[in-house]
């Protein structure tokens, strides 16, 4: 286990970073300037010192804090500080670092390598390199895994990713039932370490099946002649590997678990979720949700090359451009409409702008109420009823306001009164698409995330020009 080597901030070892990058980067360009005579000896020695120099800022780095380093570097540096790590810290790396990033490491190294950083990883780690390796050294890594490491690997990629069984490990601190906590006690000690973040033993029959857990402050208080059985926890809270990670991750933060038991249907003992994989899958949730709602398919590397970036953002940049010119087909319909008043082409994006902020505010709400499992389609009705009492309330509110300035502004009443009802029948809408749109992508089995703040903004953009210029168009024309 690595321990944080320094209290730097993450921008004070990213610096540091980047300052032996730069003294690097500055004798190679004095070595480029000779025109391939040999350079001085005294300049070799300046380029070791930089490179030792290197290494020296990253050898007391913690592996998630190199991943940070790794993350924030342009290619041609972020290969070059990879290539001089410990190879020993490869793995650990490799499974902090994005998946955008991981891809584009494991692209530069050869299956020897890849395979050399398996020999140190468990079987669950070892499933979370898989989607990113080719078939072939998928294949040559099942060849080389001894049979028990063969099955736990095959056992964790059986699994989805939203699974519990895709984040359990196979570290199972176990004990029988019928013996006394000396006994117990006993047969720690004959172990090095305890597997991370064992705050209990699992407690297990002759068959295997999960009859209790020991808590480890119940062992070490309790009496060493007492069995196990007399201690023990016998309704621990268990999860099966199939179960939904999301649920895992609610019970894992209504219960304040550190580790779980994992059983199959038999209630036979298979594996364990630690809370730092709960952990990192809340944010893995988190980031992917972020990244859908604003139409990203993936996360993407910052630094990664063009054509890649373009892959990933031109789907529903597509679709953003359709909805682009739905909306300045609306616009042109009344374009004899905004000739004669002129006022309604500085007002009409503030209607457009309000009503997509709201929608997305809306589907926001529901979205996450969605992830969190407080609400279902079966509550559309009462969801509805209530945004759109909200849109009202807000419509009236703030297009009165909008009303009285656009008033104010141009000595129009009418104009005014234009855009309080041009501004709550957008709000009405948006509320309408907050409701509608992520519940109709949950009937369709879709991330109701998908997409959605690009879907709520079109709607509100094209819906709010046509409400505010159809009613120009009836009132002041």
């Amino acid at each position: 286990m690595h321990q944080p080597g320094n209290n730097l901030t993450q921008q004070a070892r990213l610096d540091e970073v980047r300052d032996a990058l730069l003294r690097l980067h500055r004798l190679d360009e004095l070595a480029h300037r000779q025109h391939g005579l040999q350079p001085e000896r005294v300049e070799l020695l300046s380029h070791r010192q930089a490179l030792v120099d290197l290494e020296r800022r990253l050898a007391p780095l913690h592996p998630a804090d190199i991943a940070d380093v790794l993350e924030a570097l342009p290619l041609n540096e972020r290969l070059l500080v990879w290539q001089h790590l410990r190879p020993a810290l490869y793995g650990e790396v490799l499974l902090e670092v994005s998946d955008a990033v991981r891809e584009h490491l494991l692209e530069q190294m050869d299956d020897a390598a890849i395979l050399q950083v398996a020999e140190h990883l468990a079987p669950d780690e070892l499933a979370d390199l898989a989607q990113d390796l080719s078939r072939r050294t998928l294949r040559e890594l099942f060849d080389n895994l001894d049979v028990a490491r063969r099955a736990r690997l095959r056992s964790a990629l059986s699994y989805r990713e939203d699974q519990v069984g895709a984040l359990m490990d196979f570290e199972l601190p176990s004990i029988r039932e019928d013996v006394s906590l000396e006994t117990v006690l006993r047969y720690l000690r004959r172990f090095k370490e305890l597997p991370e973040h064992t705050d209990k033993l699992f407690v297990v029959n002759e068959g295997g099946q999960l009859v209790g857990v020991l808590p480890l402050r119940r062992l070490l208080v309790a009496d060493p002649e007492r069995l196990v059985s007399e201690v023990m926890a016998k309704e621990p809270v268990t999860f099966a590997p199939e179960d939904d990670a999301d649920d895992a991750a609610e019970a894992f933060e209504r219960y304040d678990l550190i580790t779980a038991p994992v059983v199959d249907h038999q209630q036979r003992l298979v594996g364990r979720l630690v809370v730092d994989e709960v952990l990192d899958h809340i944010r893995e949730e988190s980031q992917q949700e972020a990244l859908q709602r604003a139409g990203l398919r993936e996360e993407e590397d910052i630094f990664a090359g063009v054509w890649r970036s373009v892959r990933n953002r031109w789907g529903w940049l597509a679709i953003n451009l359709v909805t682009a010119f739905i909306a300045s087909r609306v616009i042109d319909a009344f374009e004899g409409t905004i000739e004669q008043l002129v006022a309604l082409a500085a007002l009409m994006p503030i209607v457009a702008g309000i009503g997509g902020n709201s929608g997305n505010q809306t589907i926001t709400m529901i979205v996450r109420s969605l992830a969190l499992d407080q609400v279902d389609t079966s509550h559309t009705r009462r969801l509805l009823l209530k945004e759109l009492g909200v849109g009202l309330a807000n419509g009236m509110i703030w297009g009165g306001v909008l009303g009285l300035v656009a008033w104010l502004l141009y000595d129009s009443p009418m104009l005014g009164l234009v855009m309080t009802a041009a501004m709550t029948l957008n709000l009405l809408l948006a509320a309408l698409m907050g409701v509608l749109i992520p519940m109709l992508q949950v009937r369709l089995r879709r991330d109701p995330a998908l997409g959605s703040s690009v879907i709520i903004t079109a709607m509100t953009d094209s819906g709010g020009f046509f409400i505010f210029l159809g009613l120009a168009s009836l009132f002041l024309l």
